[in-house]
């Protein structure tokens, strides 16, 4: 039995607002993390050598 809809968009339950902001907030650490790192290479570069 083949549908025609993807079964994603129809289920029952399925909360795209909390998707949105885990999504938000995972890419938030992502780049305050990276820039993070990015600082604390630069000073060990600068006070380290």
């Amino acid at each position: 039995m083949a549908h025609n809809e993807v079964a994603y968009t129809t289920a029952d339950g399925n909360d795209y607002v909390a998707h949105e902001a885990t999504y938000e907030g995972f890419i938030r650490l992502v780049k305050y993390g990276t820039a993070t790192v990015v600082v604390i290479l630069a000073l060990m570069a600068i006070f380290l050598t």
